[in-house]
Order: structure tokens, then C-alpha cells, then sequence
């Protein structure tokens, strides 16, 4: 039996770059993966879905190419080669995982893998052999999927999850959304700038529930001028097979049909038939792993990070998370901090946000908002993207930042700033003194901290 200082199981963001830090650290190191290296985020989420809506923005910028003064006659796309593009990209990034495990002599065992005792993991191989892993640690890292409902039987032709979307061969008519959240935002807009005709059914009172309420109402906003038709408040009783595809009966006895649905409804974890619960590992009740804030479950050689956690499902918080759990089986004492953790949302106007939604904010503390349009930017004119907004939520009587929230031309990135400032602890004021170069779109930052105050000098003033 081969012995490891540490055995990862699962190779996603969380789980490959784990592997690879745990072996910079001089630790010997096996990740087990049956699947492609990278786990959903490289395979099917993060990357396939982004390099696909690269290509949807970039076709409805030549579409208005005239806006520019471009002249672009027949534009029209090809989604076999937006396909093969995407499989392009990743193809590259699943490959360079691999490679930097040969680089830095992390041992990729090649099957599946089972907790069969506290310091023992048990792999099945692809090539039909068994393997018995000797570890002083586990790391487990095996993620989430597409949550399934009884009601709505997914079979991958008529109702779809996000992993059938990616490969669909040719894109409906129709698309028929359920579940208005960060998946199901993102694909309405990608779909919708292919001309798919695209309604999206969500149950709570506003598209993105976790997001800001004005953030919201932008999307929308911007999803309607696509042609997205959007219903919130609506729970769905049924989905099936309908005349032009699949129909949606709701539970007021309304009828939506469209060519084919996706179901967007949440995730579910990784843990079954992974052996936790016989050897003593503690799991919460909707089936995500228990651990503390330095990764450790109940058994003390025993860590989970990323989405099996149950709690930031996100990429970057598996490799934090990864980054934490490592250095403590390696004899640190390391707690997470998640202040000022970012939240990024790739629809068309992106959106990035970072600490408490307006009306959150507003329970425990007296707030002042600041906020600054886009079209209001020299930059977003220049760009042709003048949707969005940035919006600064502080507290009146200590300044503190609480809540930023960005949806526009590159929010992805500008909220970085904002980040940074929430995770140093800087003031509403402080936030504003930053220099900022011109034009930029972060530009809105600076403009939504000073309106906090009053004192945007690019604001029409305000009448008192």
C-alpha cells in the first residue's frame, strides 16, 4: 500500500490546486480523479460556459456594429464552431492541470475514490484494478451538481441540466428556464443573444434572490430589451411533454410551452458512496460535509473544501478553502476569512458584488447610498455599454462599507476593487481617495463612494 502525506479526492479548483500547493510544501501527494482533471469548473461550468458567452456578446456587438460606425453585413454565428471552440479552451486549461501535476510530482491516480477507513482511501481504477491509498490526511473535494427534482424529469432531450446545454447540438427555438439564479440568469442571457426566445420562471420575488434588489431590476431590464420573458413569483407544479416540446404547468393552472427547459433549481453534493459516514465523518442534514473554519471535520485527519462544504459554492472559495486545509494537515492552525469575498455573475451586463444587499444592511445599521450610473461614464459611451450602475452602501455613523454592488461593462473585474477595500477594512471616504485613472469604468466606483457623501461632482445635485 502506497503512503501519502495527503490524498485529495476530487481535482476541481479546490482539489487540484490543493494537491499542487500541498506538494510545493514538500508533502507527497496523490489526487484521485476518474474524471477529466479541472471538476465541473474547468469541464462543465466556469470555462466552457464563459468561453460560450464570449462568443454570444461578441456577436451581439457585431450585430450593432453600426452603432460604431462598422459596417458588418450577414452577421450570423455557427454553434457547431462555437462548440468545437469551447471544447478548444477546455481541452488547453484540463491539459495544463496535468501538466503542473508532472511538474510539481503530484500523482494523479486515475478512478474513483472511497473513504474505506480514516487513514485509507480505496480507488477503483479505470483500467478495471483496485487501489488501496495509505494517507496521513484526506482532503475531500468531490463538489456539487445539478440539484433533481421528482417533479421535473430530467432526460437530457426535452428537460436539460446546464452539463446538456454545453453540449447540445444544435440550440431550439425555445428555451424555457426554471430557476432565475446565477446559472439560470447567465444562460437566459447567453441564449438570448443567440436569439433563442427565453422565459425564465423563478418562485421568489426578484430574479438573482441572494443579489441586490437594484441589481436585479437592471438585469431584467436588460434581459427584456433581448426579448427574455421573465415571471417571478410563479411556482412551476409540472414539467411535461408538451406540443412544441415540454410544457411548464404553474401552480395557478397557467401553461408555458417552449421547444426545451432547463432545470436550474440549485445543487447537490458529492457525498454519497463516498464512505464518510462509516468511518465517523459528521454530514449536515441537506447532505454537505460538516467541518470548521480551518476545514477539519469531526475526524481530526479528515478535511472537506469547495461546494461539498455546502456553504460559498464558488470556485475561488474551493481554492481558499483548499489553500487553508492543506497548511493545517500540514501542521498550521489556519482559519478562514471570507470579508470582503466577491461575487461575480457573467450575464450581459456582468455583475459583481461584495458584503450586504441594501435592504440587509438597512435591518441592523442606519445606511447611507451612494450611486453612479454608468451611462454617466465617458468610458461606458466610448465602450457602447452604458447599462449598470455602481452602488455604495455604507454606515452613516462609522463610514464602513457594507455593501458594493456592481452590474455593467466589466463589473466582473471592477469589483475587485471594492474587494480589496471591504477586506482592508477601508471607510465609505477612504474607498473615494483612491486614485483612479480616466477613463475607466472603475471610474464608478470612486463617483458612487463620493455620492455616499453628496459629493459626486459628475451628479446632477440633489434636491434637499
Amino acid at each position: 500500500m502506497s503512503r501519502y502525506d495527503i490524498v485529495l479526492i476530487g481535482s476541481g479548483p479546490g482539489g487540484y490546486t490543493a494537491a499542487i500547493r500541498a506538494a510545493m510544501k514538500g508533502a507527497k501527494v496523490a489526487c484521485v480523479e476518474g474524471r477529466d482533471l479541472g471538476g465541473v469548473c474547468l469541464n462543465r461550468g466556469c470555462i466552457p460556459s464563459k468561453a460560450l458567452i464570449a462568443a454570444a456578446i461578441q456577436y451581439d456587438k457585431m450585430k450593432r456594429a453600426d452603432e460604431l460606425g462598422l459596417v458588418a453585413h450577414g452577421v450570423t454565428y455557427d454553434w457547431t464552431k462555437m462548440l468545437a471552440r469551447k471544447n478548444k479552451v477546455v481541452n488547453t486549461m484540463t491539459s495544463g492541470v496535468g501538466q503542473l501535476f508532472k511538474s510539481h510530482g503530484v500523482e494523479h491516480v486515475d478512478g474513483w475514490g472511497k473513504v474505506t477507513g480514516r487513514n485509507e482511501v480505496t480507488v477503483w481504477m479505470n483500467d478495471g484494478s483496485e487501489r488501496k491509498l495509505d494517507a496521513e490526511n484526506i482532503i475531500v473535494a468531490t463538489g456539487s451538481r445539478s440539484r433533481a427534482l421528482p417533479a421535473f424529469p430530467i432526460d437530457g432531450k426535452r428537460i436539460l441540466t446546464s452539463d446538456h446545454l454545453l453540449e447540445l447540438e444544435h440550440l431550439p427555438e425555445s428555451m424555457l428556464i426554471i430557476g432565475g439564479g446565477v446559472i439560470g440568469c447567465e444562460w437566459a442571457s447567453m441564449l438570448s443573444l443567440l436569439d433563442v426566445k427565453v422565459t425564465v420562471l423563478e418562485v421568489a420575488d426578484q430574479l438573482l434572490p441572494t443579489q441586490d434588489k437594484s441589481t436585479a431590476q437592471i438585469l431584467e431590464r436588460e434581459l427584456k430589451k433581448h426579448g427574455v420573458k421573465v415571471h417571478t413569483n410563479v411556482m412551476v407544479k409540472e414539467l411535461k411533454p408538451g406540443a412544441t416540446g415540454v410544457q411548464a404547468i404553474l401552480e395557478d393552472g397557467k401553461i408555458v410551452d417552449a421547444n426545451q427547459a432547463l432545470l436550474s433549481v440549485g445543487r447537490s453534493y458529492n457525498t454519497e458512496d463516498l464512505g464518510l459516514e462509516d468511518v465517523g465523518v459528521k454530514l449536515n442534514k441537506d447532505g454537505s460535509v460538516k467541518t470548521g473554519s480551518d476545514m477539519r471535520t469531526n475526524i481530526k485527519n479528515i478535511y472537506a473544501i469547495g461546494d461539498v462544504r455546502g456553504q460559498i459554492l464558488l470556485a475561488y472559495t474551493a481554492t481558499h478553502e483548499g489553500m487553508i486545509a492543506v497548511d493545517n494537515c500540514l501542521g498550521a492552525k489556519e482559519r478562514t476569512n471570507y470579508l470582503g469575498w466577491p461575487s461575480v455573475i457573467f450575464t450581459h451586463p456582468e455583475i459583481g458584488s461584495v458584503g450586504m444587499p441594501e435592504n440587509v444592511a438597512a435591518e441592523d445599521h442606519e445606511i447611507l447610498v451612494g450611486k453612479y450610473p454608468l451611462r454617466a461614464l465617458g468610458k461606458a459611451h466610448a465602450e457602447n455599454e452604458i447599462a449598470g450602475e455602481v452602488k455604495i452602501i455604507g454606515d452613516k455613523k462609522t463610514d464602513k462599507i457594507l455593501g458594493v454592488h456592481c452590474i455593467g461593462a466589466h463589473a466582473a473585474e471592477v469589483v475587485h476593487v471594492a474587494s480589496a477595500a471591504v477586506r482592508k477594512k477601508m471607510t465609505v471616504t477612504q474607498l473615494g481617495e483612491n486614485i483612479f485613472a480616466h477613463p475607466v469604468i472603475s471610474e464608478a466606483v470612486m463617483e458612487a463612494a463620493h455620492d455616499v457623501h453628496g459629493m459626486s461632482v459628475h451628479l446632477a445635485a440633489k434636491r434637499r
